[in-house]
């Protein structure tokens, strides 16, 4: 999960750490807020609430099944308790049996050398099941990175998933710039968690010094035709990726893990509120330690207007990648 001391130090990019200009808001570290966390005994609905509009998932991870159970056994000593431990079939048919519409399917690849058969086995879920999106991913700074790429696309994988935190990486790091026009030149979004949580002190680099919502500005500036998706709404810097949303119309953010008071922390309307057009509804599914539906429940009691709540909970995602509505 290491890079080689100069890979390392190309990727995290520590040579110019930003000044914190758009920090406003305690950080979770100074709230007391850490991992391991506990899991919710909250109660399940059967399925999606039949009066709400066509929900998509923007946020569901899939592994072949050995790289699932290690990420279970990870997130069990270090992170939550997952509730749901399905492995990629159970994890559709569980989602689209419930009324889900379609899914974006994400995974990343931990180490260099893994990112082509990652890539092989997603566009084989695609193939099976229409209704997933399915995304590629790369490990930033392996040789031929672009190359893995454009294979990704040449799949039919919509899109790419990087991983700042367990990828070792800082956003605005030169061995990222081929990769952003890589997926710039294509059209493709690019899905990358670069928000500093939720965090775990188990991580090899700690994400607080690889992620700042100043160097993602310097990524949107540098590359003004990239599509970038911050998930988390950009935890746990919400205020900062609000202001970003404001002045950049190449962001969007997902709201995984944080409409439905799991960590103690105020509820980021503003994040929400300021372009609902940008705001994509996702999960983490199946690694999660509550109810499947606990954020759709969250979403539709937050009274958002019609048309907002219909964009965040599937519309948006769709136009983000190129698909029609529902």
């Amino acid at each position: 999960m290491t890079l080689s001391p100069g890979a390392r130090d190309e990727a995290s990019g520590d040579d110019d750490v930003p000044v914190p200009c758009l920090a406003s808001a305690p950080t979770w570290r100074e709230r007391g807020i850490s991992m391991p966390m506990p899991a919710l005994a909250d109660e399940e609905g059967p399925r999606v609430d039949p009066g709400l509009p066509p929900v998509v998932d923007a946020h569901v991870h899939l592994f072949p099944d050995r790289v699932f159970e290690a990420v279970w056994r990870w997130f069990d000593k270090y992170g939550w308790p997952i509730r749901y431990k399905l492995h990629t079939p159970d994890v559709l048919t569980f989602l689209l049996s419930r009324g889900v519409e379609r899914v974006v399917a994400l995974h990343y690849a931990h180490k260099p050398g893994m990112a082509r058969a990652l890539n092989a086995y997603m566009a084989e879920v695609v193939k099976a099941e229409p209704r997933v999106l399915g995304l590629g991913t790369v490990f930033p700074g392996e040789p031929g990175a672009t190359d893995i790429l454009e294979e990704a696309f040449a799949l039919g994988l919509k899109g790419v998933k990087l991983h700042c935190h367990v990828q070792c990486f800082s956003p605005d790091a030169p061995a990222l710039h081929a990769i952003y026009e890589t997926c710039a030149r294509a059209g493709k979004p690019l899905v990358m968690h670069a928000g500093r949580e939720p965090a775990s002190a188990r991580y090899p680099i700690d994400p607080y010094t690889l992620c700042a919502a100043e160097r993602v500005e310097r990524v949107l500036a540098d590359h003004p035709s990239l599509k970038l998706c911050v998930p988390h709404l950009g935890a746990d810097e919400f205020d900062a990726y609000a202001r970003l949303l404001e002045r950049h119309d190449t962001l969007w953010l997902d709201t995984t893990m944080t409409v439905g008071g799991y960590f103690p922390v105020p509820l980021p309307r503003q994040a929400l509120e300021v372009r609902p057009e940008r705001i994509l509804y996702g999960t983490d599914f199946p690694n999660i330690p509550y109810a499947w539906d606990r954020e759709i429940k969250a979403l539709a009691g937050l009274k958002l207007a019609e048309d907002a709540l219909a964009g965040v909970l599937g519309g948006n995602t769709l136009k983000l990648y190129g698909e029609d509505v529902c």
